[in-house]
């Protein structure tokens, strides 16, 4: 059994809360949170385990703890990282794994030195939707893909009691707390890394976030994929918009919504070829796969998926977004990840 230490009970965190409890191989031993009301909430509704204010007073109180999953801000995390890899803890981490480069990249180091291993939360690698376009792109069932347009379009009101409200005030908050998963798909789905991204951030005047909430980039891969981005936080209509379009040398493979409908369709194909996928419950059924990858990782000697040091090329991706708006010029990619590692 695979011991775990609960932090941050968030939305995100009743998520993990129900996938730990429900896992065979693992026992939510403790949680973690600085709201007492968030700490009642979970042992009403999971079970009731001892509770704590922070992750260095659980580690003070417990044994015998295995591994912790982070699910708080990904603000100051640097510290939690310390304390629990230096008790050997493994670490499964909410994405972004912080909000700043090096921040990142130190928390990485610290884990490495202990000896520890560092998972981060990406959970739509773990979508059934994912895997059936990786499916598709393996057998070539429409040939090799060559370009992309990826779209994500919604008006995310931050205020929504079942969602996580500190975006309100962070900076660039769709590329960290959003475009992340995406910039993680593609690298992931296309098996190639970003070399050159030129990007537009900006916020609209009807935006309810205090920084840039929408993003354009286009993205270029060492294999030359070349993919358009969109990615929307403060559009002005509330139903959301989504298409990751992929045109391949004889046919394309779109998926229409972010959880499901795939179809491909060869060139001269008169209508889309729906794509059957299982049955799916949002943000767990994906999560729960996750988690037992990280559990067999750790129990059975598995390969690590979804690296802390895999996971620095994603926010590279970010940093060069950010730079290139700002700069108004394109970004070389390699340059921040060679900067980060050296």
């Amino acid at each position: 059994m695979l011991k775990v230490l609960l932090a941050g009970l968030g939305v995100r965190g009743r998520h993990w809360a129900r996938v730990i409890k429900g896992d065979a191989r693992a026992d939510l031993l403790a949680y973690a949170d600085p709201d007492p009301r968030a700490c009642e909430r979970a042992c009403a509704e999971f079970g009731h385990r001892p509770a704590f204010e922070s992750v260095e007073d659980a580690l003070n109180s417990l044994d015998d703890i295995d591994a912790l999953v982070l699910a708080n801000p990904p603000m100051a995390r640097e510290n939690i990282v310390r304390a629990a890899a230096s008790r050997g803890l493994h670490l499964l981490i909410e994405k972004p794994l912080a909000l700043d480069l090096d921040e990142a990249r130190r928390s990485v180091e610290i884990a490495e030195t202990a000896g520890v291993s560092l998972m981060v939360g990406l959970n739509f690698r773990y979508l059934d939707v994912t895997k059936a376009l990786m499916g598709l792109l393996a057998d070539e069932r429409v040939g090799k893909p060559a370009f992309a347009r990826f779209t994500y379009e919604r008006w995310r009101d931050g205020r929504r009691a079942d969602l996580n409200d500190y975006p309100l005030t962070m900076r660039h908050p769709m590329l960290w707390e959003q475009s992340i998963h995406h910039f993680d798909l593609m690298r992931y789905v296309y098996g190639q890394e970003p070399v050159r991204i030129s990007c537009r951030a900006w916020n609209p005047d009807w935006s309810m976030y205090a920084h840039e909430s929408n993003v354009a980039a286009l993205i270029e891969f060492d294999g030359g994929m070349v993919v358009n981005y969109h990615g929307i936080w403060q559009g002005n209509w509330a139903v959301p918009g989504f298409e990751w379009r992929s045109e391949c040398s004889e046919g394309i493979i779109t998926q229409r919504e972010q959880f499901s409908e795939l179809y491909y369709a060869r060139r001269d194909d008169e209508k889309l070829t729906p794509v059957s996928l299982p049955a799916h419950e949002r943000w767990i059924t994906e999560t729960r796969a996750l988690f037992e990858s990280f559990v067999t990782h750790v129990l059975d000697g598995a390969a690590l998926e979804c690296s802390g040091h895999d996971h620095l090329m994603s926010l590279a991706m970010l940093e060069a977004c950010i730079r290139s708006s700002e700069q108004n010029s394109a970004v070389n990619v390699r340059d921040i990840a060679s900067a980060m590692s050296g």
